[in-house]
């Protein structure tokens, strides 16, 4: 099975939040594939918006049915998603 393979920028905080995520969930739209893997691994600089973004994407993905992992979680975006208590919808794969 083939899946869609994205990327998060380096720099997400609030000013580019929402560019950000109107991105991705068009790519999540127009992916055929059932599966969606967002990589995290360039991300550097960010804020809560960040989750946001994540936790947009993954309700767009269960919209349109398919699943969405993500991957190679920065230490510090894992230590925001337990502080705000979203680990669980988003670490899973990580």
């Amino acid at each position: 099975m083939s899946k869609a393979l994205l990327t998060l920028p380096s720099d997400l905080r609030h000013s580019t939040a929402a560019a950000c995520l109107a991105q991705l969930q068009s790519q999540i739209r127009s992916s055929a594939d059932a599966e969606v893997e967002i990589q995290a691994g360039d991300l550097a600089d960010f804020d809560s918006s960040a989750l946001a973004v994540l936790l947009g994407c993954r309700r767009e993905a269960e919209s349109l049915s398919k699943s969405l992992k993500f991957k190679q979680f920065p230490p510090k975006l894992r230590e925001l998603a337990l502080l705000y208590g979203v680990s669980e919808l988003l670490i899973e794969s990580a």
